[in-house]
């Protein structure tokens, strides 16, 4: 089988569970739409901080990946075992990080000038999603293993049946019924929080009985912290989830700003930041694929075959662009019907989703860049890239052309100041990327192996 058909596989099984998902934002987004402008508001708010939050520790945690892509490369599967058991670690640090970003998001709220009126539904919002927040991360984990073992399957099969039963409770705990009352948009975090314990429980339950894990004796006794183990994850880890955070919040603080403009400005953003992270998927399932199999060949000691993964990954990367290009370009108006009956909320977004076009292509070629650069141990240089250009020229450039005006353009006072400048920045994004992405290929010398534990 060819390395190109190799990753198509490998990608495709991760797209359709990580659109499985995105698929629970899809549903929240038009539950909550049919329910209320206001709730839809409230929602576009909370996810906003939530994802900005939530990202940052999975960028943290998905140095995982390359790691133990690199030991199973490398044959040492008693080492993964260990690695992955010393993790275990890094997810305590990380929960207790994500509570106090969650449970103290009320100065950001009120900094960010959000609708008093609306911050109650916020807060309530984000305290139902904190309660989720260890079991998303340790599915998270489960996710990154078999990813690194090139099994993404039972992940998939589990992210299904999730959606399943996370398109119901949604609607049963948002308008209530069979004794339950309505609660709106926060009914939809309280059905995550559901969703998200019992995929964890089927994660757990495949660790114990899938003979794809013996090899690795995943269940001994876990071993004190090594220190020099979660340093060396820490030391990639916290350059990469802060860079994820930059490219997040990006757009995300977009939902935040834009508050101010309004019910009408918010739910329209909503729904073209939803569907921006939707089609993002398609790159990001690319570039999880792409880096699992260059770190595997690192670890098997192969450059010129890692080098073959890379090249492979950007043709699906950009082919899968163009095509969501293309249908943005043909129904914008129409895919921005299925979210929302106002016909004002359905035309503003409909504009917007023009500049989500743009504002994907840069999106896929630079997530793509990112993830391999990790398998290479860089994360600094991608951190610093996306400060300049995603917040100083995304956010920054979007908030003067929204509220301030820059050079001979007055003040445009909508959302799509934001997308404009955002899809200006990730253009220029994925034009720098590429570049030290070429230079840590060419300098690369074998470093010391990976250490377990």
């Amino acid at each position: 089988m060819t390395e190109l058909r190799t990753l198509a596989r490998h990608a495709g099984t991760v797209l359709v569970g990580q659109l499985a998902v995105m698929a629970f934002g899809v549903t929240d987004t038009i539950v909550a739409g049919r329910y209320s402008p206001e709730a839809l508001a409230a929602l576009s708010v909370g996810s906003a901080v939530f994802i900005s939050v939530f990202v940052a520790l999975i960028g943290v945690m998905q140095v995982l990946l390359p790691a133990w892509a690199e030991l199973y490369g490398a044959g040492r599967h008693e080492d993964l075992g260990q690695s992955v058991r010393q993790s275990l670690y890094l997810f305590a640090l990380a929960t207790v990080a994500g509570f106090l970003g969650l449970f103290l998001s009320a100065p950001l709220l009120h900094w960010t000038d959000v609708p008093p009126a609306m911050r109650g539904d916020v807060q309530a919002y984000l305290a139902a999603l904190a309660l989720a927040l260890p079991a998303t991360l340790l599915f998270r984990m489960y996710s990154s293993l078999n990813q690194a073992l090139h099994k993404p399957l039972l992940v998939t099969w589990l992210q299904i049946a999730a959606l399943g039963l996370k398109v119901p409770l949604s609607i049963w705990f948002c308008f209530g019924g069979l004794g339950l009352d309505a609660h709106g948009a926060v009914g939809c975090a309280w059905a995550t929080v559901v969703v998200n314990y019992l995929l964890v429980g089927g994660a757990f339950w495949l660790l114990r009985t899938q003979p794809l894990y013996a090899p690795f004796a995943l269940w001994r006794r876990i071993e004190p912290p090594n220190w020099r183990v979660i340093g060396h994850h820490l030391r990639l880890g916290v350059p990469a989830g802060l860079a994820v955070m930059v490219e997040v919040t990006s757009f995300t603080l977009m939902a935040l700003f834009i508050a101010r403009q309004g019910a009408l400005a918010s739910a329209a953003h909503q729904i073209a930041a939803n569907l921006a992270a939707v089609f993002f998927m398609s790159p990001l399932s690319i570039a999880i694929a792409t880096s699992a199999r260059v770190s595997f060949w690192l670890g098997a000691g192969d450059a010129r075959k890692a080098r073959h993964s890379i090249r492979s990954g950007f043709k699906l990367a950009l082919a899968a662009a163009l095509g969501i290009c293309v249908l943005l370009g043909l129904a914008r108006h129409e895919i921005a019907a299925v979210y929302a009956g106002n016909p004002e909320v359905v035309a503003v977004a409909g504009g917007l989703l023009g500049w989500v076009a743009l504002y994907h292509v840069g999106d896929a070629v630079q997530g793509v860049c990112v993830f391999v650069l990790r398998c290479y141990r860089v994360a600094v240089a991608p951190l610093i890239a996306y400060c300049v250009l995603l917040w100083g020229a995304g956010l920054g450039g979007g908030y003067l052309l929204a509220y301030r005006g820059i050079g001979p353009f007055a003040p445009m006072n909508s959302p799509a100041a934001f997308w404009i400048m955002g899809a200006l920045a990730l253009v220029l994004l994925a034009s720098v990327l590429p570049l030290i992405l070429w230079r840590a290929v060419h300098a690369w010398r074998p470093p010391l192996p990976y250490a377990a534990g």
